[in-house]
């Protein structure tokens, strides 16, 4: 163990000696540079993101949260918060100060009378549905079993059961969450409603949430896959998806984009899940997403819900760069499948993804400050997705997926969704959050003035 690079605010280096004793109070390991396995630690799942944690705690449980919060706040140090770590904008890291890193806290506790699942903070989608699917339940996430469900929790969560339940956001009945004062409180309807209220798509500003208690649901067995047609069909096959969704089931979840194949074709991709109890009524649903044209391919098939929630993992391996820019549309109009099919041009990375989630029902019928997740209005998100993995093609990548964005404003809502924000501008994270704004700011003067939690879509107490 060196001191290396762990530094408080100012930049000034702190003692061995701190760093020394806060290491044998904890039970985790406290990782810094020059350590065996330091480089591993500050790595995450974007390899565009390079940074160097002046140190890294390995959380075991709550009480290594709490020292940590602890030693960061009397010490001035930065601290950055590590769930899953599969984190598109970088938060998950900092340069020189600590990071507090759940991955290792991954429990998870399965109540089937009750229909409920305890988290750790530190787990995974594909920690969650290997416990769930054994009793026949599910929580409604995203859509890779990598993602950590702390951060998509806190930014809200949209994933393949998002139309029949809600956002991952509003299936939250309680957390265990350690404030910026190192206290462990719990966030319920009935103890700190307020922060409740706040964390359930407020993002990482509030606390460092070690533990979820979620509702499950009966989702055992599903009807779904891909669809994949030829990138020239593109127009014709959009204009088809966006006809069918709507008067599509609720139970009937449909995401839509331009892809390439294993090899490197252009193509176009249908993605359908099915989590209905009668699988053969998904079966017939499905059935003209199948037809909407001559297709490459057809996986669509029943499958347990755990394949369903990994069945893009591949399209998303670790190591690759990545920048995300969204927008959220008025409607799919002919004119905006014109600026997609336009824009999909200018993918030159047969890894990279232009996306369209479909979230039109059950989280749209809730008032937008049910909870801080205010993007309920807009069916449709937009999604830019550069992949690669040649540093070289850092700018030319990033400049498609703004120019893009930039593309598709005329037709755009002005909202934001929080999880893929790649970037922290102030007006992005503002606009994320809406109406709720306001109310947002005055809880974070409640439960951090000081803004001790900034590594994340940051709510300035000051605004």
């Amino acid at each position: 163990m060196t001191d290396a690079s762990l530094r408080n605010r100012a930049g000034k280096a702190l003692p061995t000696e701190r760093a020394t004793a806060f290491a044998n109070e904890v039970q985790g390991d406290l990782i810094q540079p020059g350590d065996r396995d330091y480089e591993e630690a500050r790595h995450i799942w974007n390899a565009l993101v390079d940074k160097h944690p002046g140190a890294i705690l390995k959380c075991r449980d709550t009480a290594d949260v709490v020292a940590a919060v602890k030693f960061a706040r009397d010490n001035d140090i930065l601290v950055a918060v590590r769930g899953g770590g599969h984190n598109v904008g970088g938060r998950a890291l900092c340069d020189d100060g600590l990071v507090i890193d759940l991955s290792r806290m991954r429990d998870v506790h399965v109540d089937p009378a009750r229909q409920t699942v305890r988290v750790q903070g530190g787990a995974t989608l594909g920690d969650v549905d290997r416990e769930t699917n054994v009793h026949g339940l599910a929580v409604p996430f995203g859509v890779i079993s990598k993602t950590g469900v702390g951060g998509l929790t806190l930014g809200g969560g949209v994933g393949w059961l998002v139309r029949k339940y809600g956002p991952s956001c509003d299936n939250v009945l309680s957390m265990e969450v350690v404030t910026a004062d190192g206290v462990a409180r719990t966030a319920s309807a009935d103890e700190n409603p307020d922060l409740f209220w706040a964390l359930r798509g407020g993002g990482g500003n509030f606390g460092v949430v070690t533990s979820f208690l979620y509702q499950a649901y009966p989702v055992s067995t599903v009807f779904g896959g891909l669809i994949v047609y030829p990138r020239a069909a593109a127009g014709e096959i959009l204009r088809a998806y966006r006809t069918f969704m709507e008067t599509a089931p609720e139970d009937l979840t449909v995401y839509a984009g331009f892809i390439c194949t294993p090899d490197g074709i252009p193509a176009t991709a249908v993605v359908p899940c099915w989590s209905g109890e009668d699988l053969a009524e998904g079966e017939r649903a499905i059935a003209p997403l199948r037809k909407l044209g001559e297709p490459l391919m057809d996986a669509v098939q029943a499958m347990p819900f755990p394949a369903m929630q990994s069945i893009l993992d591949a399209a998303f391996p670790a190591g690759t760069r990545n920048y995300w820019k969204s927008a959220f549309v008025k409607g799919l109009s002919d004119e905006v499948v014109d600026v997609l099919v336009e824009q999909a041009k200018g993918m030159t990375s047969p890894l990279s993804g232009l996306l369209i989630e479909y979230y039109g029902g059950a989280g749209g019928r809730k008032a937008s400050d049910t909870n801080a997740f205010a993007q309920r209005s807009s069916d449709y998100l937009i999604g830019f997705m550069p992949q690669w993995t040649d540093p070289a093609e850092d700018d030319p990548q990033i400049n498609w997926a703004k120019g893009a964005w930039k593309a598709i404003q005329p037709y755009a809502t002005g909202g934001y969704l929080l999880n893929y924000l790649a970037e922290g501008e102030q007006e992005a994270v503002q606009a994320a959050f809406g109406a709720n704004y306001q109310r947002l700011v005055e809880l974070k003067r409640k439960y951090d003035p000081t803004n001790f939690f900034r590594m994340n879509q940051n709510i300035q107490p000051d605004a």
